[in-house]
């Protein structure tokens, strides 16, 4: 419950709050399974709505939905109320103002982002690039800026990486070498982020974080995203969680310490954003958590052990709710012990020893003080929810999301003109340009061809008309000498016949 700036969470001999002002120096909430670390989270998040606080969680396994309702009496909260001393008529059970997120848009209102709101840097990180492929992923980003080629979706970044390896000698001079076998090892670590959902991801419209500040009746609006599909594929948790922490830190103003944060994140299964990571992931995480809390943001990681996180972001969290840790081997002894030492100790009892011995419901609470220094480590046991604890129905889902004041605003995806549009066009562009090109190169050929087989058929017509001259010719010749033989034998014949008959008629006389 919330009173006078303080959010009461716990209850030993008096309550246990936490100091409004204290709590965006982060926190851990630790224990086994089954501990209690949900109901834990729960309690804190809807004191947090009660002052007005909204917070942001991630829901692994579909829990937290609850508070969204209104809880009710049950034997588990009588026997709190008893050991409380809270008179169970007295409760008022309510539910949170409560919208639902899913990155893949399933079960609740989608959360996107662009590839270029990403940035070339963290996305380089959240690949695990080497310097080299980080340098030509930054190049490509800056290809894309100058000559406006929006990079919004998988698709776009894909094909501009393409794009930049068919055009590396015309950035070379400028841009700097570009390998064809960097932009390969780019495309498959981005292959491996897509098949995870990062083509669902990375689009728009683009979410805007401001709607995760609001508050509905004076009430912190809990703001709770599906993560049991999401937390199966961890270099999207990943992408995700560094893009929702880096968006808020980049767009926040520094702000101070103030009577309440802004806004206060819970990470669940904490262990899922630093397993398998990179160096250089791991450290910028670091930065964001020790920088964000200028910005009026607190920031909760809920885990198993604090050995699952980094000691650099450990020791950034001063409010603790330790439950119960088994130690069943040397390595879980040596967990234990290394817990109880980040509490400022007891002497009334051994933190190490309370540790193994605490009961389902109950923690070892330290938060921080007036002065941010952490006060002395208490047993204690957890409050009661006033919203129902455990899962809702599929039915309560959607009547939420469909009444949110936010319906609509991302629920359908939008593919404007891109990166992939403008370079797809381009080509078909050039494509079509070589084929108009090789049409016409076809087509000179073909008269070309017509051409020669013209001048070929004359050549030959003229051949076959020399030849016939040259036939008619001789042919012409020949009957002409032939006519003229024949007409020269006539007259001669007719002349010697004449001069015979003469002749002879001349001869006849004398006799």
């Amino acid at each position: 419950m919330y009173k006078d700036s303080q959010l009461y969470v716990a209850h030993s001999t008096s309550p246990i709050h936490i100091i409004g002002k204290m709590a965006n120096r982060h926190g851990l909430i630790a224990g086994a399974t089954g501990t209690g670390k949900t109901v834990t989270l729960q309690v804190l998040a809807e004191t947090f709505s009660q002052a007005g606080v909204p917070c942001f969680m991630a829901d692994m396994k579909g829990d937290l939905s609850g508070i969204s309702q209104k809880g009710k009496l049950s034997g588990f909260i009588e026997k709190r109320c008893a050991e409380f001393g809270i008179d169970p008529s007295s409760l008022k059970f309510e539910g949170c103002p409560t919208r639902f997120f899913d990155v893949y848009g399933e079960q609740g209102h989608p959360m996107r982002t662009t590839v270029s709101a990403m940035g070339a840097m963290l996305l380089a990180r959240l690949l695990d690039l080497n310097d080299t492929q980080s340098g030509v992923l930054t190049l490509t980003f800056r290809i894309a800026e100058d000559e406006n080629l929006p990079l919004i979706d998988m698709k776009d970044l894909r094909l501009m990486l393409d794009y930049v390896a068919k055009n590396s000698d015309r950035y070379s001079t400028t841009y700097g070498n570009i390998s064809s076998a960097t932009i390969g090892a780019i495309q498959r670590s981005l292959l491996t982020l897509t098949e995870q959902g990062g083509d669902v991801f990375f689009g728009e419209p683009s979410f805007d974080i401001y709607d995760l500040l609001q508050t509905e009746g004076g009430k912190g609006v809990m703001n709770v995203l599906a993560a049991d599909k999401l937390m199966l594929q961890p270099k999207l948790y990943s992408t995700f969680l560094m893009w929702l922490l880096t968006s808020i830190y980049e767009k926040m103003p520094e702000i101070g310490d103030m009577e309440l944060p802004k806004l206060v994140f819970f990470f669940d299964e904490a262990h899922m954003l630093f397993k398998d990571t990179s160096k250089a992931l791991t450290e910028k995480i670091e930065q964001i958590v020790r920088l964000i809390r200028s910005k009026g943001i607190g920031i909760y990681f809920i885990s198993q052990s604090p050995s699952d996180l980094p000691d650099a972001i450990l020791g950034q969290c001063g409010n603790r709710v330790q439950h119960a840790l088994r130690a069943f081997t040397p390595k879980d002894q040596a967990a234990v012990k290394a817990a109880a030492q980040t509490f400022r100790p007891n002497p009334a009892f051994s933190t190490e020893r309370e540790i193994l011995e605490l009961g389902t419901g109950e923690a070892l609470v330290s938060f921080l003080d007036e002065k941010g220094a952490p006060s002395m480590v208490e047993r204690a046991k957890i409050l009661f929810p006033m919203s129902q604890i455990g899962a809702i129905s599929e039915d309560e889902r959607k009547t939420i999301n469909s009444s949110s004041r936010i319906a609509g605003k991302y629920d359908s995806a939008v593919d404007r003109e891109s990166a992939f549009e403008k370079i797809s066009k381009q080509r078909a562009q050039a494509a079509e340009e070589v084929a108009k090109q090789a049409e016409l190169e076809a087509q000179e050929k073909e008269r070309e061809q017509l051409a020669k087989e013209e001048a070929k058929a004359q050549r030959k017509s003229s051949t076959k008309k020399g030849i016939l001259a040259t036939v008619v010719g001789t042919a012409f010749t020949y009957f002409a000498k032939t006519l003229a033989t024949q007409m020269a034998r006539k007259i001669t014949g007719g002349t010697i016949r004449t001069t015979s008959r003469t002749t002879k008629k001349r001869t006849t006389r004398k006799r």
